[in-house]
């Protein structure tokens, strides 16, 4: 499985709880879309995580900014993706910046806002924040690899499924189930 996350904003504390924190134990890798704010939860991060691949956001302190890109690209399950934490992107630069990596999917943070849509000829997808929604639901993306693409879902911490959906490989755009 791969869990996308973003937006812990702790401080002391990598804020995992429930479903959150057993999909990050589960899961091969994990992307982390940035907004860590302290080392210590980037530290707890790596210690939870079996792999982690992460982003600093515009809140991270400079000790995290030093340790982490800006941006990063990986594949799973034949998709290929690449994260970014958002802040300083238009919807064409984050379509430009995946187009740059070969994506089929553009992982960003920043709005603590769950959402799934097209972006021109790449899927846009950010799993909101587990841990400081703000005005929105707190979630984390799940992904897992499905005849072809990969199967998703929008998950609270306390385990409700908020939304399904299915990414194809190569395909570049997602669909809601």
């Amino acid at each position: 499985m791969l869990t996308l996350v973003s937006d812990t904003h702790g401080t002391d504390d990598p804020r995992l709880d429930g479903r959150t924190a057993e999909a990050i134990a589960e899961a091969e890798v994990v992307v982390h879309a940035g907004d860590f704010t302290t080392e210590t939860v980037l530290d707890a991060f790596h210690d939870a995580a079996g792999t982690l691949h992460a982003v600093h956001g515009n809140r991270d302190a400079p000790a995290v900014t030093d340790r982490l890109p800006a941006r990063r690209a990986l594949e799973y399950g034949g998709v290929r993706f690449v994260a970014v934490h958002g802040h300083e992107h238009s919807e064409q630069a984050l379509s430009l910046a995946a187009r740059e990596a070969g994506a089929d999917c553009i992982v960003v943070g920043h709005s603590h806002r769950p959402t799934l849509r097209p972006l021109g000829e790449v899927t846009l997808l950010n799993p909101g924040s587990h841990a400081d929604p703000r005005q929105y639901r707190p979630a984390h993306v799940e992904l897992e690899p499905d005849d072809g693409g990969l199967a998703g879902r929008f998950v609270q911490p306390d385990g409700t499924v908020l939304e399904t959906f299915r990414i194809d490989r190569g395909a570049g755009q997602a669909g809601t189930r």
